[in-house]
């Protein structure tokens, strides 16, 4: 029995150093900036928000209704632009990049991209009081936050999870993950605070986040708040190449 004791002091200290390695990289590992780039079909806008400066794409419509973009951790917002200008022509559109995105200054964290949010949000209301709110992947965890603070009119949740934390368990069921994370974006827990009508876009063949999380996340809203919709035969990041996605966010949106 002595002779394992070195043997399992080991194994003890690999396995602190790897949780303390999680802990510590564990941004660097969610959050994937994307460099600045320009569009000629929508405006830049740079607002100053809690002390940083983010860079939000604007399509202006004439009208009091908007809605607001959140995208993926690796996602170029910019990319959704003319798709989006073509599905929904009566919206003026708000394509926000998180600090530390598209050239905007600061470093990604939940609390930091909230907060980005609210103010994004706030600025928009001044003027536009109808207010729709789209979030996908790491994107619908900040949208629920927003919708739970704030008057949103419609709220658009694609490719979403119940909450960071259980997604990471599915993948490292090995580690103590709900002791390790710091961002968390707890979604199902805020779901109760949303009043908005809700539609939930899922991937069919979802490669990123299981089927059962996005399930759960349904589950925690008033069942005649939301819509679910699944497009099939695409994946987490190949659902824009279906019409059905972006055709039945047009639906749901008046």
């Amino acid at each position: 029995m002595r002779s394992l004791l070195p043997f399992v002091g080991a194994v003890a200290v690999a396995y602190g150093v790897l949780c303390a390695w999680v802990f510590f990289t564990q941004r660097a590992q969610i959050y994937f900036p994307t460099p600045a780039v320009e569009h000629p079909g929508a405006q830049a806008l740079w607002l100053e928000t809690h002390g940083e400066r983010i860079k939000v794409w604007v399509v202006s419509r004439p009208g009091g209704r908007a809605l607001l973009y959140f995208g993926g951790n690796a996602e170029d917002v910019a990319g959704n632009i003319d798709l989006f200008a073509e599905a929904f022509p009566d919206r003026s559109l708000y394509f926000v990049n998180y600090r530390g995105y598209g050239g905007g200054s600061g470093r990604p964290t939940e609390a930091g991209l909230v907060a980005d949010a609210l103010a994004v949000f706030d600025h928009v209301h001044a003027h536009q009081p109808d207010i729709a709110v789209m979030g996908r992947s790491l994107g619908s965890g900040v949208a629920v936050q927003l919708a739970a603070q704030r008057p949103v009119e419609r709220l658009v949740l694609v490719t979403a999870y119940d909450s960071l934390v259980n997604v990471a368990r599915e993948y490292f069921r090995w580690l103590p993950v709900g002791l390790l994370m710091r961002d968390r974006y707890d979604s199902v827990s805020r779901a109760s605070q949303v009043t908005a009508p809700v539609l939930l876009v899922i991937a069919g063949d979802d490669e990123i986040i299981p089927r059962a999380r996005s399930e759960a996340l349904a589950g925690a809203f008033a069942p005649a708040q939301i819509e679910v919709v699944v497009v099939p035969g695409v994946g987490h990041n190949t659902l824009d190449l279906s019409p059905g996605y972006l055709e039945a966010v047009r639906t749901f949106l008046p």
